[in-house]
């Protein structure tokens, strides 16, 4: 007892970390300042001259920016900093996750981006009416609309909450001048704008995050030491092979659970895609598509990593049960604080890295939605505007939205456990979209009707499902159980917390299934609801040849050229040139 007397209270620690220097307030700065001066650049010196330059580049991007672009806005401050919270929690089995990426990416390549390489499209959207019909079209516009207004706030919110944290900074300070850096780029530049802010963001991004790695393995006592502590306490670990769905991390979960996970948030998510139809040629977009994989394993490996050094830095002494880190998220903050205590600038290098990934995510959210706004819900129902007045309606767009969502971190802020409800019913709305675009391109039977019934039942069953299960995690009824941790050496005092028993049993197993299966829970919904509304007489299917994958075009080529006549060939467009 006389021993804790002298040491400090731990608010008083906590306190002490949070130090930010004007040197620190330099490097944040400069990095805002470069991204308003890029958007000033491709604004008003190499002006957009038309829509499709402002949306898509001109359609003639380089490869190595775009790849550089796809990463950073995949991988937002969300990401950065909720990945090492996942692996110190509950180990590398999430890391396998990645044999998903690499399925979405074969898939990827050999169906969508054919397709809507050769349809020519602005918005993903349009080619649900080429296949379908225009309700379709805005079903899928709708629901990608609604998936993105309820992720940009958070994706603002977490890295500002994490710059409070470790700065004491008002967040409805620094997200208003977030927001404003972000609106002012991307509605002056446009893609371009975006995309070379992404390579900037991304440098930021990825030399952070390896110099947190680096410092803080020296700390510990090298790799192998990093190494020993997390397998002595069973987070170096594989997924299960157990076939059960509430498994969190099984070797299906993340294998095929994983797999339509991706290719919802990338395959049918406009944000994504844009910027792969932005290159000229076919064998562009397929080359950036495992530019995008590597990075994503580089990023993930980077992330994942820190949070195996965190556990190996506070190994004795736990950070999240002793309350040094308020919050899970705080975890890659504390770190940095703690390890770069005598290193001015590094912190403002840090907080730039995790707002350089909030920044590419926000501007490529806002830039897709632009092109969403005009594409599928503008031209289809008002007058064409002319390329002047498209070039005003983007931009206010990208203006008017951006200002949105700040209001919406308002909301988010009081959301509290709810904050994650609203993420997962935003990834389960992608579920229901990708089984809309998998039966446009692999069932040739399935109408427009077909597919908005199996859509509508789809999405209500995810999103059904998802709010059942975040609700259960809420009010405590459903816990996964985390990899054991210490606080038998801690040098300041803190009060411990009461642990209280939780029984899962509770909840019904359907809403126990892990969450990487929510987005195929909506997919195969969709698909078994419009194949069996398919079944009745009045089915009307729309067959244009170019809005099937390569590989059912030769099927269709083969059996409906030979029972079809000339003049049903040319009304079904089954053209024999199409497929050569």
């Amino acid at each position: 007892m006389a021993e804790d007397n002298f040491k400090s209270d731990v608010a008083d620690v906590r306190f002490s970390l949070q130090r930010f220097t004007y040197v620190d307030y330099a490097v944040f700065i400069m990095m805002l300042t470069i991204c308003g001066l890029i958007g000033i650049y491709f604004g008003f010196v190499n002006k957009q001259k038309s829509t499709q330059d402002y949306l898509m580049g001109g359609r003639n991007m380089k490869l190595v920016p775009v790849c550089f672009s796809l990463v950073a806005s995949f991988i937002s401050g969300i990401s950065l900093l909720g990945t090492p919270t996942e692996l110190y929690l509950f180990g590398t089995a999430y890391v396998f996750s990645l044999f998903g990426a690499v399925a979405m990416s074969l898939i990827l390549g050999s169906t969508f981006l054919p397709v809507f390489h050769e349809l020519q499209i602005t918005s993903v959207y349009e080619y649900l009416e080429l296949r379908y019909d225009k309700r379709v079209r805005i079903f899928g516009s709708a629901i990608f609309s609604i998936y993105l207004m309820a992720w940009l706030p958070i994706v603002i919110y977490v890295p500002a909450l994490a710059f409070n944290q470790v700065t004491g900074f008002n967040i409805h300070i620094i997200s208003p001048i977030i927001c404003s850096v972000c609106i002012f780029y991307t509605s002056l530049g446009g893609l371009k704008a975006v995309v070379w802010t992404d390579v900037l963001q991304t440098i930021v991004m990825v030399s952070a995050m390896i110099l947190v790695i680096f410092k803080s393995t020296i700390i510990v006592g090298g790799i192998n030491e990093v190494l020993r502590r997390n397998w002595s306490t069973d987070r170096l670990a594989f997924p299960s092979l157990t076939f059960d769905l509430t498994e969190r991390h099984s070797i299906w979960s993340v294998s095929i659970g994983a797999t339509f996970y991706w290719i919802g948030n990338i395959a049918v998510n406009q944000s994504m895609m844009q910027r792969f139809l932005a290159l000229s040629e076919l064998k562009s977009a397929k080359r950036a598509i495992w530019g995008f994989l590597f990075g994503v394993f580089v990023i993930v490996f980077i992330c994942g990593y820190s949070g195996l050094v965190a556990y190996a830095k506070y190994y004795e002494c736990d950070p999240l049960d002793s309350k040094l880190a308020l919050a899970k998220d705080q975890l890659l903050p504390l770190l940095v604080m703690d390890v770069f205590n005598d290193w001015e600038g590094m912190p403002g290098i840090f907080i730039a890295g995790v707002f350089s990934a909030a920044l590419s995510s926000l501007s490529t959210g806002l830039n897709s939605m632009a092109a969403v706004v005009l594409e599928d819900f503008w031209k289809p129902f008002c007058k064409v505007p002319t390329p002047k007045q498209s070039q005003i309606i983007v931009r206010l767009v990208v203006i008017i939205l951006g200002c949105i969502c700040f209001g919406l971190v308002f909301v988010v802020e009081k959301l509290g456990s709810v904050l994650q409800l609203t993420m997962s019913l935003s990834s389960a709305s992608m579920g229901p979209l990708a089984g809309v675009f998998l039966m446009g391109l692999f069932f040739p039977f399935i109408d427009s009707t077909d597919a908005l019934c199996g859509g509508i039942i789809g999405l209500l069953s995810a999103w059904w499902v998802t709010a059942q299960s975040q609700f259960a995690i809420a009010k405590g009824l459903m816990k996964y159980n985390e990899k054991i941790r210490f606080t038998n050496n801690c040098s300041y005092t803190f009060k411990s917390a009461v642990v209280h028993a939780t029984e899962s049993s509770e909840v019904p197993a359907l809403y126990r299934i892990s969450y990487l299966w929510f987005t195929a829970l909506g997919c195969i919904v969709t698909v078994t609801v419009a194949c069996l509304v398919s079944l009745r007489t009045s089915n009307k299917v729309k067959r244009d040849i170019r809005t099937f994958a390569p590989a059912i075009r030769k099927y269709l080529n083969k059996r409906e050229g030979n029972d079809f006549s000339m003049d049903e060939k040319c009304r079904f467009n089954i053209i024999p040139e199409a497929f050569n």
